[in-house]
């Protein structure tokens, strides 16, 4: 089974509009799929602004952007865009019900023989192929944040996943340039049932008062040699995205070990989502690439 057809992606957040510059980057003709307008526009301001980096940086030649942004078309329609489609990539909000309603849409529009693919990064693909009539052709091909940069690709198969489906999907992901590793439908899989708890434990390091924002970053950097900090790439992910997975764990596991972290709760109540809102465990100031750690966590 190869897929050589056209690519849909559903979501033109963050991920979404990653995913879509790296399929038309390689020459995929993509269709990206949201129902906010402005969101679409947006996301191909931003994909422009990648490829503009690009060029700059000389990764790329202009006529290499051109082309793929010729490659990108939009639609406001789940039905319509992926009416012609021999992948569909899912990439919406990290909320179970609304990927259960796309993927039945998915499903009915999409052709017979279309992969139905998901971006989660928590939520079971044996809940979401249960929504479909084709659990076989359905799968998880979990991006990293920023897409264009980042090279693992996270599979996960659903007991039914077909190993035709899973061949064309890690072929696929190299042809992309990235990096396919297999692994099994559990909470979290294996990215985040790693990350996430780590990340949880910085947050109630902090929460008790063991160390501070920056204490706390640079011991892992320096440390570890972590590329970021854990409360950094907390910010980097979205801490609503952070406490969403933890919920994941915490209920697929049923073990007291993923409880999330009240200080975690509390933040994401309070609106105060990271980077994308504009403060977090930093303070986020446009055009400024300064980290300020918010005024909430100063040190005595």
């Amino acid at each position: 089974m190869t897929i050589n057809g056209g690519i849909s992606v559903i979501g033109a957040g963050t991920m979404g509009n990653g995913i879509a510059h790296v399929f038309a980057q390689r020459g995929y003709k993509v269709t990206l799929i949201d129902v906010s307008q402005p969101q679409l526009d947006k996301a191909l301001a931003t994909i422009g602004k990648n490829l503009d980096r690009m060029v700059a940086k000389e990764i790329i030649r202009k006529e290499l952007k051109d082309e793929t942004l010729k490659n990108i078309t939009t639609s406001n329609s789940i039905a319509e865009g992926v009416k012609n489609a021999s992948l569909v990539v899912e990439a919406a909000t990290e909320n179970v019900d609304l990927k259960l309603n796309i993927f039945r849409q998915m499903d009915e529009s999409a052709p017979s023989d279309c992969v139905l693919a998901t971006n989660t990064s928590s939520i079971s693909i044996t809940k979401i192929a249960a929504a479909t009539n084709r659990p076989d052709a359905v799968i998880g091909m979990h991006f990293m944040n920023p897409v264009p940069v980042m090279k693992l690709v996270e599979i996960i198969t659903n007991p039914a996943t077909s190993k035709e489906v899973t061949e064309s999907i890690v072929a696929l992901s190299k042809d992309l340039g990235k990096v396919p590793c297999v692994v099994n439908d559990f909470p979290g899989f294996i990215a985040n049932r790693i990350l996430m708890p780590m990340i949880n434990e910085a947050v109630y390091s902090l929460h008790e008062g063991v160390a501070g924002v920056e204490e706390i970053d640079t011991i892992m950097k320096l440390g570890m040699a972590h590329p970021m900090g854990p409360l950094q790439l907390a910010d980097l992910i979205g801490l609503d995205v952070c406490l969403s997975i933890m919920k994941v764990l915490h209920e697929g596991f049923k073990n007291d070990k993923y409880t999330p972290c009240p200080l975690l709760e509390e933040l994401v109540a309070s609106g105060k989502l990271g980077s994308k809102s504009g403060e977090g465990f930093y303070v986020y100031t446009p055009g400024s690439k300064e980290l300020v750690v918010s005024s909430r966590f100063n040190q005595p």
